[in-house]
């Protein structure tokens, strides 16, 4: 059989398995991997956990690691383009023969089990895309993995690793039909990662967050260092290329350059960089030239990037109302080069649309309204019914391509076009504008 058609078939398969939805619970997860010989034994980790910036944290420590010369694995989600994008090593993603081979493998191992009734009837997307993660860094032999938390922490699938480091970025409301309503109740399940005796490096700010972490992290003899008190960073020059200075736990460096946009990620950065000096003392050493080209070479795609010049147009996955503040405060900076900004928004229809609206709507002189090629994206009139209550000027189109013609057609040279409302809406936008990239549409439903 042709390796592309196998790959379809596999694809195929996985997302198939989203009909068993999510499933918080780590059973079936330890299950699979001891059916793959445990590989997450094999190798040594950083977890990271949080509502926003966990992907971007991630980055940023996998290419400091990967700098210092390390064999990097790299595990996130969801992906924009290819499904491939999840897994990847030194920056290269899984060959999709790995994938076609590794999902096979668990898959023939769980049904063996699973007709003897031994286990559940099938486990779900995450469970296997993990346990194909798993395995592939354990066959690739790598030094070290940065693992991101799917959703949640302490019933998320990747949470049968012992890292070297946990990482929890910032707390605020998410997926509250799973994890709970209120920001303690959240906290608790994102705290949940933290591992007896093991470091544990922290974004969050609020008062009644931080005192669940460091319960959580006091009862089992965790460290806990914090972004503010412990380590921060110092003296930020904003711009197409971030200037800042970072005062850390032992370390203090001048003149550190990030190409992530937004102030934000400064503070991901940060959390990137404790990280580091907490992996010192298990003898991973990334030296300071490392350290600042791996933080000038860190890329995350969908996250305030450019794809196209003249006019400028920026990508960027919010998805929710903490993301779109973070994103307002960015693109304020931003607008000032620029004489107007025309925003492209689509928006899933169970996520806080209102919330997200409300961040966003005012910067924007047009506005195009579109949505995403996916079952749960919100009805185009809607959205624009919702947007037409604050803004006057608003399209409307039916696909992320048609959006972005119509923005270009409505934009000068001169002008900002914002892509955003979903990552769903990123993924289109990336397809549109690099056409060589293979889909791999049917995201998983973990994120917006």
């Amino acid at each position: 059989m042709p390796l592309d058609s196998s790959y379809q078939e596999t694809i195929a398969y996985l997302y198939g398995l989203q009909k068993h939805g999510i499933k918080l619970g780590l059973e079936n997860s330890i299950r699979l991997m001891e059916l793959m010989g445990n590989p997450q034994e094999k190798f040594r980790t950083v977890h990271i956990a949080g509502t926003n910036g966990k992907g971007s944290t991630s980055a940023c420590l996998a290419s400091m690691l990967q700098a210092a010369g390390y064999r990097v694995g790299l595990y996130t989600s969801p992906h924009l383009v290819s499904f491939t994008e999840r897994i990847k090593i030194n920056g290269a993603p899984i060959p999709e023969a790995a994938v076609v081979a590794l999902a096979q493998q668990v898959r023939r191992e769980y049904s063996g089990l699973a007709a003897d009734g031994a286990v559940p009837g099938s486990p779900t997307f995450f469970e296997v895309t993990t346990a194909v993660a798993f395995r592939y860094f354990a066959d690739q032999g790598v030094d070290i993995a940065v693992i991101e938390v799917g959703m949640g922490g302490r019933l998320d699938s990747t949470n049968v690793i012992t890292p070297l480091v946990s990482v929890i970025t910032n707390i605020d409301l998410e997926h509250t039909e799973f994890l709970g309503t209120t920001l303690e109740r959240i906290a608790a399940e994102k705290a949940g990662i933290v591992k007896a005796g093991v470091p544990l490096v922290t974004g969050a700010a609020q008062a009644d967050v931080i005192r669940v972490i460091e319960r959580e992290a006091g009862g089992k003899r965790a460290p806990v260092y914090r972004l503010s008190r412990d380590f921060q960073p110092e003296h930020i020059a904003p711009g197409i290329e971030q200037v800042f200075d970072y005062r850390g736990l032992q370390a203090a460096y001048q003149g550190l350059r990030l190409s992530l946009l937004g102030r934000y990620q400064v503070d991901n950065a940060c959390c990137a960089l404790a990280a580091v000096e907490c992996l010192r003392g298990s003898g991973i050493v990334v030296d300071e030239p490392a350290l600042r080209q791996g933080l000038a070479q860190a890329r995350w795609e969908g996250r305030l990037e450019r794809v196209a010049q003249r006019p400028d147009i920026y990508l960027d996955g919010a998805h929710n109302p903490a993301s779109a503040h973070r994103l307002a405060e960015a693109v304020r900076d931003l607008k000032k080069s620029y004489a107007r900004l025309v925003l492209v928004i689509g928006i899933l229809g169970d996520k806080d649309y209102r919330g997200i609206l409300s961040e966003l709507i005012s910067l924007a002189d047009r506005v195009v309204v579109t949505k995403p090629q996916y079952s749960r994206a919100l009805n185009v009139e809607v959205l624009a019914a919702e947007i037409r209550k604050l803004h006057a000027s608003v399209e409307s189109t039916e696909s992320v391509r048609e959006a972005i013609v119509r923005a270009q057609g409505l934009a000068t040279d001169d002008d900002l076009i914002l892509v955003t409302g979903s990552l769903y809406v990123v993924g289109d936008a990336r397809a549109y504008f690099f056409p060589d990239a293979r889909p791999a549409r049917a995201l998983t439903g973990l994120k917006g």
